[in-house]
């Protein structure tokens, strides 16, 4: 059994060059710094991404959404939407970063690794079978989960997803699929407007999609209250065969796009709830893909607390401590007590 965590990542990701939007590639660069010089780079396992196939992405997507992108970026770039920029290089890269998560998938389930962190871009929880939006040119998770069951024949798969976004696109994909429960916890009202607590899947899926919409100013406390209180028991009653996550670092309170209010120790602890149930139930498979984050320090030094939770421990310390200006605690018993019942 392997025990080491690995660790995917190229240079290529620099180049889906956005120019000053946030979703830039300073966010890998100060992290890839950060891994470097604090020595956890030696101590990961290296996976090198690969291209994905165009089958292999309309798993998931239109082949008129992946002809589109393509089309784009050989114009020599576009906006896709109002926040969503392909340039030259674009789809060239969102191949390798949807291929970067495949790659972490044979990784895990070939026992490879023990577990695996993606450090990929352009993120990917917003696209939707049709669309790119919300900084995402293909969902990398989801076309993950499809070819976790097609290559290997899973047959329940848990997605979570801690981004302080919803990840629309990725409910969309799994809403009426029961192999695939997917959980968000997430800042609500915010971008992109979906998540509600009422959305529980349909069809077939109807109890496989799980959200938790919280209130802005929510910090450590709240949020692991959600994962220990929440998908714990949920978790433990669907036993997934592998688990993949969202790893979205835009819930630290330095964040510049959310009002949330976690601490890097406090995101540590939720990979470790999540490390815990991969542990417990399906033999430690985890493959972790990054999503959102965009204070620099702030999101390097939580994938690094992440890699260290992955590792094993010991973690070192928060270099950017608690939040600077607190709120009031929000309220969230109500949502706690209404899902306690929707799952009782």
């Amino acid at each position: 059994m392997a025990m080491n965590t690995g660790l995917v990542y190229d240079p290529l990701y620099l180049e889906h060059d956005t120019g000053a939007h946030v979703e830039n590639s300073q966010r890998l660069v100060e992290t890839v710094k950060v891994l470097q010089d604090s020595g956890l780079m030696n101590r990961l396992a290296l996976i090198s991404p690969r291209p994905a196939s165009i089958e292999e992405l309309c798993l998931v997507h239109t082949e008129y959404h992946t002809g589109h992108v393509q089309r784009a970026a050989s114009k020599g770039g576009e906006w896709l939407d109002g926040d969503t920029y392909c340039s030259p290089e674009s789809f060239t890269v969102a191949l390798h970063a949807a291929g970067g998560v495949l790659r972490g998938v044979d990784a895990i389930m070939n026992k490879e690794v023990a577990n695996a962190f993606a450090l990929v871009r352009p993120p990917g929880h917003h696209a939707t079978p049709d669309q790119a939006m919300g900084f995402c040119l293909f969902n990398n998770i989801a076309v993950a989960a499809k070819y976790a069951r097609a290559g290997f024949g899973l047959t329940r798969i848990l997605i979570a997803d801690f981004d302080v976004h919803h990840g629309n696109g990725t409910e969309e994909v799994f809403y009426e699929d029961p192999s695939v429960f997917y959980f968000s916890t997430h800042q609500y009202p915010h971008y992109p407007g979906t998540g509600a607590i009422t959305d529980q899947g349909s069809g077939e899926g109807r109890g496989t999609t799980l959200n938790i919409p919280l209130p802005a100013g929510c910090g450590d406390a709240e949020y692991l209250r959600a994962y220990r209180e929440i998908l714990v028991p949920l978790a433990q009653r669907f036993k997934p065969e592998l688990i993949l996550v969202s790893a979205g670092y835009d819930l630290h309170w330095a964040d510049p796009l959310s009002g949330m209010q976690l601490t890097v120790d406090g995101l540590a602890e939720i990979v470790g709830i999540i490390k815990g149930l991969a542990d417990e139930l399906c033999g430690g498979r985890l493959l972790l893909t990054l999503e959102g984050g965009y204070h620099l320090k702030a999101l390097a030094y939580s994938i690094k607390a992440t890699l260290e939770v992955l590792l094993g421990g010991p973690r070192s310390a928060d270099p950017l401590g608690k939040p600077q200006v607190t709120y009031m605690p929000a309220k969230i018993d109500h949502i706690f007590e209404r899902l306690s019942r929707d799952l009782a």
